[in-house]
């Protein structure tokens, strides 16, 4: 097993209006941004770093369709080919009877599909150790990471010229050993 450096400039910004303006700044002069950190949602951050819309809402409605699916073939099976009956004269399958089950299984299946979803896209694990940059981010500080190697046309100077004119308050290396 081989492990690699992954070397980032840090920019820590103590204001999130600073922060905006700056990943703004950082993101115009062509620096690519690895990734923000901050400790509570800022309110158009996703917009300003050019993330594209998620596409969560698309597999929820993919999932609550294969639970409403599962839910008519599985009702019209037992109604129909398991045990049929007749129960007052009624039909084998009444349809009024199923919304509930229809219901309830939609519901289901489209919060556990979302569930694995956000799990396997954001590629958390129980295992997986995760990588903080700065304890700081989970108090009271936002942590910009600039990895170096995505960003060789610049140089290591240029960078932390570009991050000190964007307001960061504090620039700082940090350097993760990745396995491979």
């Amino acid at each position: 097993m081989s492990t690699q450096s992954n070397k980032f400039i840090l920019g820590i910004y103590d204001d999130e209006d600073v922060l905006l303006q700056g990943v703004a700044k950082v993101r115009e002069s062509g620096v690519k941004i690895h990734e923000v950190f901050t400790p509570f949602p800022v309110h158009g951050l996703e917009h300003v770093l050019g993330y594209e819309r998620s596409k969560m809402p698309r597999a929820a409605f993919l999932f609550g369709t294969v639970g409403m699916i599962l839910a008519l073939v599985m009702m019209y099976y037992m109604s129909y080919f398991d045990w049929p009956m007749i129960i007052g004269g009624k039909d084998f399958a009444a349809f009024p009877d199923f919304v509930p089950i229809i219901f309830e299984l939609t519901v289901l299946l489209g919060s556990f599909g979302m569930c694995f979803t956000f799990f396997i896209s954001n590629d958390l694990k129980p295992y997986k150790k995760p990588v903080i940059f700065d304890i700081r981010a989970t108090d009271d500080k936002h942590v910009m990471a600039i990895e170096l190697k995505k960003n060789s046309k610049l140089s290591y100077d240029k960078l932390t010229e570009i991050l000190t004119n964007s307001g960061a308050a504090e620039i700082m290396d940090k350097t993760f050993e990745a396995k491979s």
